[in-house]
């Protein structure tokens, strides 16, 4: 093949990739939009319909809502801890059956018969329930996963500006130790007294180097 060809066909590729990802975020998109608008009905009936349809309007609204908000809180801690990907497949399977049981009660819905949906809503119920708690379960632990590791975090770094704090404030000189004292320190007049000296600090020691020692005198011969 030329390298024309090649060409051709890498840009063909290419279309292909973004056609195929235009696709998958449109049929997401729809998705989102059409699941919106089903739950505004859903809220529609549940609050307007107090017979079997506003009550399994509730059900469903209760079912969609814990495994969306639990999805949600899951897929922005996976980011941060590895380990919620696991938390994520249980999730996955969770789903699964909250869409089978939507389904049961979608159909529930359109039954005629009162005495059939007054029989079968406890149980689509209950079921319901269990979906419904094990979802929170999963989000209110990666919640409280997600507070602990902060409050850590914080502490940790309380106490590491703490010590930068006392490390910044530890200006003065440490003292000498035993072996390094000056044996001479403080002595009057000392020029080495880790100040300027005075004049007339200065006089005096320049008068005691000039004055004869009197213990260095040789006695007079007898």
């Amino acid at each position: 093949m030329g390298p024309l060809v090649i060409v051709v066909l890498l840009v063909l590729f290419v279309l292909l990739g973004i056609g195929a990802l235009v696709v998958v975020g449109t049929v997401k998109a729809a998705r989102a939009v059409g699941a919106k608008a089903e739950n505004m009905a859903l809220k529609a009936r549940a609050y307007t319909n107090p017979g079997p349809p506003g009550r399994i309007a509730s059900v469903r609204l209760r079912l969609r809502g814990a495994l969306e908000g639990t999805r949600q809180a899951l897929e922005s801690a996976v980011s941060q801890d590895a380990q919620v990907g696991e938390s994520l497949q249980l999730l996955k399977r969770l789903e699964a059956h909250g869409a089978e049981l939507d389904v049961q009660l979608r159909a529930l819905e359109h039954e005629p018969e009162a005495s059939r949906v007054d029989a079968k809503l406890p149980e689509l119920r209950a079921r319901a329930e269990q979906i419904t708690h094990a979802a929170e379960e999963l989000r209110w632990a990666v919640q409280d996963r997600q507070h602990r590791f902060s409050e850590d975090e914080v502490s940790r770094l309380s106490d590491e500006c703490t010590q930068e704090a006392d490390a910044l404030r530890h200006w003065a000189r440490p003292e000498p130790t035993a072996e390094g004292a000056d044996p001479h320190r403080g002595e009057p007049g000392r020029l080495t007294s880790g100040r300027w000296p005075t004049a007339d600090e200065v006089l005096g020691f320049v008068d005691r180097i000039r004055r004869p020692n009197p213990n260095n005198e040789t006695p007079n011969p007898r």
